[in-house]
Protein backbone atom coordinates (compact mmCIF):
# COMPACT_ATOMS: atom_id res chain seq x y z
CA UNK A 1 0.00 0.00 0.00
CA UNK A 2 1.51 3.27 -0.50
CA UNK A 3 2.23 5.37 2.41
CA UNK A 4 1.96 8.56 1.05
CA UNK A 5 -0.07 10.27 -2.69
CA UNK A 6 3.40 10.69 -5.17
CA UNK A 7 1.61 10.21 -8.17
CA UNK A 8 -1.80 12.13 -9.68
CA UNK A 9 -5.42 10.50 -9.13
CA UNK A 10 -6.85 10.48 -12.70
CA UNK A 11 -8.49 13.81 -13.35
CA UNK A 12 -5.51 15.67 -11.57
CA UNK A 13 -2.90 17.49 -13.78
CA UNK A 14 -0.07 14.84 -13.84
CA UNK A 15 2.95 17.41 -13.49
CA UNK A 16 1.29 18.64 -10.41
CA UNK A 17 3.29 15.46 -8.72
CA UNK A 18 0.73 15.85 -5.54
CA UNK A 19 1.84 15.34 -2.30
CA UNK A 20 -0.73 16.32 0.31
CA UNK A 21 1.50 15.53 3.29
CA UNK A 22 3.16 18.36 2.30
CA UNK A 23 0.33 20.68 2.44
CA UNK A 24 0.17 23.16 5.29
CA UNK A 25 -2.64 24.77 7.08
CA UNK A 26 -3.54 27.88 6.19
CA UNK A 27 -3.62 30.20 9.47
CA UNK A 28 -4.92 33.27 6.93
CA UNK A 29 -8.46 31.01 5.94
CA UNK A 30 -10.89 33.53 4.53
CA UNK A 31 -14.08 33.58 5.44
CA UNK A 32 -14.90 33.65 1.41
CA UNK A 33 -13.21 30.44 0.90
CA UNK A 34 -15.48 28.14 0.17
CA UNK A 35 -14.30 25.15 2.75
CA UNK A 36 -14.90 28.00 5.65
CA UNK A 37 -18.33 28.92 3.86
CA UNK A 38 -18.93 25.15 4.00
CA UNK A 39 -17.68 24.99 7.80
CA UNK A 40 -19.75 27.16 8.89
CA UNK A 41 -22.71 27.09 6.66
CA UNK A 42 -23.49 23.34 7.80
CA UNK A 43 -22.48 24.00 11.39
CA UNK A 44 -26.26 23.83 12.29
CA UNK A 45 -26.95 20.31 10.13
CA UNK A 46 -24.22 18.66 11.39
CA UNK A 47 -24.65 19.61 14.34
CA UNK A 48 -28.48 18.12 13.98
CA UNK A 49 -27.11 15.05 12.39
CA UNK A 50 -24.61 14.52 15.45
CA UNK A 51 -27.71 14.82 17.47
CA UNK A 52 -30.03 12.37 15.82
CA UNK A 53 -30.86 8.96 18.00
CA UNK A 54 -29.17 6.81 15.69
CA UNK A 55 -26.05 8.41 15.90
CA UNK A 56 -26.15 9.15 19.92
CA UNK A 57 -26.98 5.53 19.82
CA UNK A 58 -24.02 4.17 17.72
CA UNK A 59 -21.50 6.18 19.61
CA UNK A 60 -22.74 4.56 22.75
CA UNK A 61 -21.85 1.27 21.31
CA UNK A 62 -25.71 0.84 20.91
CA UNK A 63 -26.40 -1.10 17.88
CA UNK A 64 -27.89 -3.97 16.62
CA UNK A 65 -26.21 -5.85 13.69
CA UNK A 66 -28.79 -6.17 11.97
CA UNK A 67 -29.19 -2.53 11.85
CA UNK A 68 -25.52 -1.45 10.67
CA UNK A 69 -25.90 -4.03 7.84
CA UNK A 70 -29.16 -1.78 6.90
CA UNK A 71 -26.96 1.45 7.15
CA UNK A 72 -24.11 -0.52 5.16
CA UNK A 73 -26.41 -1.27 2.36
CA UNK A 74 -27.65 2.60 2.42
CA UNK A 75 -23.77 3.28 2.16
CA UNK A 76 -23.71 1.36 -0.79
CA UNK A 77 -26.63 2.80 -2.55
CA UNK A 78 -25.49 6.60 -1.78
CA UNK A 79 -21.61 5.40 -2.71
CA UNK A 80 -22.62 4.21 -6.03
CA UNK A 81 -24.50 6.42 -7.54
CA UNK A 82 -22.04 9.95 -5.69
CA UNK A 83 -19.08 7.76 -7.43
CA UNK A 84 -20.92 7.16 -10.91
CA UNK A 85 -21.84 10.65 -10.76
CA UNK A 86 -18.08 11.71 -10.02
CA UNK A 87 -16.66 9.07 -12.73
CA UNK A 88 -19.05 10.98 -15.14
CA UNK A 89 -17.76 14.66 -14.24
CA UNK A 90 -14.08 14.02 -13.39
CA UNK A 91 -13.14 16.97 -16.11
CA UNK A 92 -15.55 19.20 -15.56
CA UNK A 93 -13.98 22.25 -14.69
CA UNK A 94 -16.19 22.84 -11.29
CA UNK A 95 -14.93 19.11 -9.73
CA UNK A 96 -11.97 18.12 -11.60
CA UNK A 97 -9.44 19.03 -8.79
CA UNK A 98 -11.83 16.93 -6.21
CA UNK A 99 -11.36 13.85 -7.98
CA UNK A 100 -9.55 11.14 -6.15
CA UNK A 101 -10.95 7.70 -6.74
CA UNK A 102 -7.98 5.83 -5.53
CA UNK A 103 -7.68 7.94 -2.17
CA UNK A 104 -12.03 8.27 -1.40
CA UNK A 105 -13.81 6.14 -3.54
CA UNK A 106 -15.55 3.36 -1.20
CA UNK A 107 -18.13 1.36 -3.20
CA UNK A 108 -15.13 -1.07 -3.92
CA UNK A 109 -14.45 -1.25 -0.09
CA UNK A 110 -18.63 -1.09 0.33
CA UNK A 111 -18.68 -4.13 -1.64
CA UNK A 112 -16.38 -6.10 0.43
CA UNK A 113 -18.47 -5.41 3.53
CA UNK A 114 -21.81 -6.98 1.56
CA UNK A 115 -19.86 -9.80 1.33
CA UNK A 116 -18.55 -10.21 4.47
CA UNK A 117 -22.32 -9.64 5.69
CA UNK A 118 -24.85 -11.16 3.16
CA UNK A 119 -22.40 -13.93 1.52
CA UNK A 120 -21.18 -14.19 -1.91
CA UNK A 121 -25.42 -13.45 -3.44
CA UNK A 122 -25.19 -10.36 -1.36
CA UNK A 123 -26.86 -8.03 -3.86
CA UNK A 124 -29.72 -10.07 -4.51
CA UNK A 125 -30.31 -10.01 -1.09
CA UNK A 126 -30.67 -6.48 -0.66
CA UNK A 127 -32.75 -3.16 -1.45
CA UNK A 128 -32.47 0.39 -1.82
CA UNK A 129 -34.68 1.83 1.13
CA UNK A 130 -36.82 4.57 0.60
CA UNK A 131 -35.14 7.18 2.24
CA UNK A 132 -31.60 6.17 0.52
CA UNK A 133 -33.73 6.52 -2.64
CA UNK A 134 -34.43 10.11 -2.50
CA UNK A 135 -30.74 10.71 -1.39
CA UNK A 136 -29.71 8.57 -4.33
CA UNK A 137 -32.16 9.99 -6.75
CA UNK A 138 -30.72 13.62 -5.76
CA UNK A 139 -27.23 12.96 -6.59
CA UNK A 140 -28.28 11.77 -9.90
CA UNK A 141 -29.87 14.92 -10.34
CA UNK A 142 -26.86 16.98 -9.42
CA UNK A 143 -24.58 14.92 -11.63
CA UNK A 144 -26.39 15.05 -14.55
CA UNK A 145 -27.66 18.97 -14.44
CA UNK A 146 -25.86 20.70 -12.13
CA UNK A 147 -22.42 18.74 -11.45
CA UNK A 148 -20.67 21.85 -9.46
CA UNK A 149 -22.70 21.06 -6.65
CA UNK A 150 -21.42 17.52 -6.41
CA UNK A 151 -18.89 19.18 -4.70
CA UNK A 152 -21.69 19.54 -1.49
CA UNK A 153 -22.13 16.07 -1.67
CA UNK A 154 -18.24 14.50 -1.76
CA UNK A 155 -17.56 17.14 1.00
CA UNK A 156 -20.25 16.48 3.51
CA UNK A 157 -19.46 12.27 2.76
CA UNK A 158 -15.81 11.77 2.06
CA UNK A 159 -14.27 14.67 4.99
CA UNK A 160 -17.07 12.84 7.73
CA UNK A 161 -15.84 9.77 6.48
CA UNK A 162 -11.70 11.03 7.45
CA UNK A 163 -13.44 12.64 10.74
CA UNK A 164 -15.93 11.39 12.77
CA UNK A 165 -16.12 8.00 10.56
CA UNK A 166 -12.94 6.88 12.18
CA UNK A 167 -14.65 7.03 15.58
CA UNK A 168 -17.64 4.66 14.64
CA UNK A 169 -15.76 2.45 13.09
CA UNK A 170 -13.34 1.79 16.65
CA UNK A 171 -17.23 1.60 17.91
CA UNK A 172 -18.59 -0.88 15.52
CA UNK A 173 -15.47 -3.00 15.79
CA UNK A 174 -16.20 -3.50 19.44
CA UNK A 175 -19.74 -3.04 19.89
CA UNK A 176 -20.37 -5.78 17.13
CA UNK A 177 -17.43 -8.19 17.91
CA UNK A 178 -16.31 -7.68 14.33
CA UNK A 179 -12.74 -9.45 13.03
CA UNK A 180 -9.42 -7.63 14.51
CA UNK A 181 -8.36 -8.61 10.65
CA UNK A 182 -11.31 -5.46 9.47
CA UNK A 183 -13.83 -7.51 8.08
CA UNK A 184 -17.40 -5.77 7.84
CA UNK A 185 -15.89 -2.05 8.54
CA UNK A 186 -13.46 -1.65 5.17
CA UNK A 187 -15.92 1.38 4.28
CA UNK A 188 -13.69 3.11 7.16
CA UNK A 189 -10.45 1.75 6.13
CA UNK A 190 -8.46 4.12 3.35
CA UNK A 191 -5.25 2.39 2.48
CA UNK A 192 -4.20 5.18 0.16
CA UNK A 193 -4.49 7.82 2.87
CA UNK A 194 -1.67 7.75 4.82
CA UNK A 195 -2.41 10.60 7.03
CA UNK A 196 -6.30 12.01 7.30
CA UNK A 197 -5.57 15.45 8.93
CA UNK A 198 -2.80 16.62 6.06
CA UNK A 199 -5.72 15.12 2.94
CA UNK A 200 -8.78 16.97 4.55
CA UNK A 201 -6.12 19.93 4.45
CA UNK A 202 -5.13 19.39 1.16
CA UNK A 203 -8.68 18.57 0.17
CA UNK A 204 -9.87 22.04 1.63
CA UNK A 205 -6.99 23.64 -0.19
CA UNK A 206 -8.14 22.09 -3.72
CA UNK A 207 -12.07 23.63 -2.69
CA UNK A 208 -10.75 26.58 -2.30
CA UNK A 209 -8.91 26.90 -5.22
CA UNK A 210 -12.10 25.92 -7.87
CA UNK A 211 -12.87 29.25 -9.79
CA UNK A 212 -16.18 29.80 -8.40
CA UNK A 213 -18.24 33.10 -8.25
CA UNK A 214 -20.09 33.97 -4.58
CA UNK A 215 -23.39 32.56 -6.52
CA UNK A 216 -22.08 29.20 -7.59
CA UNK A 217 -20.12 28.82 -4.15
CA UNK A 218 -23.49 29.70 -1.78
CA UNK A 219 -25.58 27.65 -3.77
CA UNK A 220 -22.60 24.44 -2.59
CA UNK A 221 -23.35 25.46 0.48
CA UNK A 222 -27.28 25.34 0.45
CA UNK A 223 -26.71 21.93 -1.16
CA UNK A 224 -24.60 20.43 1.50
CA UNK A 225 -27.27 21.38 3.96
CA UNK A 226 -29.51 19.21 1.71
CA UNK A 227 -27.18 16.06 1.93
CA UNK A 228 -27.10 16.35 5.65
CA UNK A 229 -30.71 16.35 5.37
CA UNK A 230 -30.80 13.41 3.48
CA UNK A 231 -28.67 11.83 5.52
CA UNK A 232 -30.78 12.42 8.60
CA UNK A 233 -34.03 10.93 6.78
CA UNK A 234 -31.60 7.84 6.31
CA UNK A 235 -31.27 8.02 10.48
CA UNK A 236 -34.33 8.44 10.89
CA UNK A 237 -35.52 6.03 8.56
CA UNK A 238 -33.08 3.70 10.29
CA UNK A 239 -34.36 4.33 13.60
CA UNK A 240 -38.28 3.08 12.98
CA UNK A 241 -36.89 0.06 11.66
CA UNK A 242 -34.32 -0.54 15.25
CA UNK A 243 -37.40 -0.21 16.86
CA UNK A 244 -39.35 -3.56 14.92
CA UNK A 245 -36.24 -5.13 16.08
CA UNK A 246 -37.11 -6.59 19.21
CA UNK A 247 -35.28 -9.51 19.35
CA UNK A 248 -32.34 -10.54 17.58
CA UNK A 249 -30.79 -13.55 16.93
CA UNK A 250 -27.09 -14.68 18.20
CA UNK A 251 -23.88 -15.81 16.08
CA UNK A 252 -25.64 -14.55 13.02
CA UNK A 253 -28.74 -15.81 13.06
CA UNK A 254 -31.90 -13.66 12.14
CA UNK A 255 -34.01 -11.00 13.94
CA UNK A 256 -37.43 -11.72 14.61
CA UNK A 257 -41.01 -9.57 14.12
CA UNK A 258 -43.34 -9.01 16.64
CA UNK A 259 -45.74 -8.50 14.43
CA UNK A 260 -46.37 -4.50 15.48
CA UNK A 261 -45.88 -2.69 12.80
CA UNK A 262 -45.75 -1.89 9.24
CA UNK A 263 -44.33 -5.91 7.83
CA UNK A 264 -42.69 -4.20 5.11
CA UNK A 265 -40.07 -2.66 6.90
CA UNK A 266 -39.60 -5.81 8.86
CA UNK A 267 -35.47 -6.18 8.37
CA UNK A 268 -35.93 -10.36 7.45
CA UNK A 269 -39.01 -9.60 5.03
CA UNK A 270 -37.45 -6.38 3.48
CA UNK A 271 -34.13 -8.62 2.18
CA UNK A 272 -36.34 -11.60 1.29
CA UNK A 273 -38.59 -9.60 -0.41
CA UNK A 274 -39.00 -10.06 -4.53
CA UNK A 275 -37.35 -13.86 -4.19
CA UNK A 276 -40.73 -15.74 -3.74
CA UNK A 277 -39.29 -16.55 0.10
CA UNK A 278 -42.51 -16.95 2.37
CA UNK A 279 -41.38 -13.69 4.58
CA UNK A 280 -41.62 -12.73 8.34
CA UNK A 281 -41.21 -16.19 10.67
CA UNK A 282 -44.09 -13.86 12.84
CA UNK A 283 -46.03 -14.01 10.12
CA UNK A 284 -45.86 -17.70 8.70
CA UNK A 285 -47.01 -18.62 12.16
CA UNK A 286 -49.42 -16.75 12.20
CA UNK A 287 -51.24 -17.97 8.56
CA UNK A 288 -51.04 -21.37 9.89
CA UNK A 289 -52.61 -21.27 12.73
CA UNK A 290 -55.17 -19.38 10.39
CA UNK A 291 -55.80 -22.69 8.55
CA UNK A 292 -59.08 -24.70 10.13
CA UNK A 293 -56.90 -28.10 9.92
CA UNK A 294 -54.68 -26.56 12.08
CA UNK A 295 -57.05 -24.85 14.07
CA UNK A 296 -58.63 -28.38 14.46
CA UNK A 297 -55.40 -30.34 15.10
CA UNK A 298 -54.37 -27.53 17.96
CA UNK A 299 -57.30 -27.77 19.66
CA UNK A 300 -57.32 -31.98 19.30
CA UNK A 301 -54.02 -31.43 21.36
CA UNK A 302 -54.72 -28.95 23.72
CA UNK A 303 -57.89 -31.34 24.45
CA UNK A 304 -55.69 -34.10 24.97
CA UNK A 305 -53.68 -32.70 27.24
CA UNK A 306 -56.33 -31.30 29.33
CA UNK A 307 -57.96 -34.92 29.64
CA UNK A 308 -54.64 -36.08 30.87
CA UNK A 309 -54.31 -33.64 33.26
CA UNK A 310 -57.51 -34.66 34.60
CA UNK A 311 -56.67 -38.03 35.08
CA UNK A 312 -53.43 -37.40 36.39
CA UNK A 313 -55.19 -35.42 39.21
CA UNK A 314 -58.36 -37.67 40.07
CA UNK A 315 -55.76 -40.89 40.27
CA UNK A 316 -54.59 -39.34 43.02
CA UNK A 317 -50.74 -38.04 42.11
Amino acid sequence: MPSDVTEASEGVDEAENVRYEETEEDDNVSPTDLSEMLKEGTKESHDRAENTQFVKDFLKGRIKKELFKLATVALYYTYSALEEEMDCNKDHPAFAPLYFPLELHRKEALAKDMEYFYGENWKEKIQCSEATRSYVDRIHHVGQYEPELLVAHAYTRYMGDLSGGQILKKVAQRALKLPNTGEGIQFYVFDNISNAQQFKQFYRARINALDLDKKAKERIVEEANKAFEFNMQVFDELDKIGALLTEEAQDGGLPVHDGKGDLRKCPYYATKLGKGDPGCPYHIGMAMLKQPTMQFVLAACIALAAGIATWYVMDGH
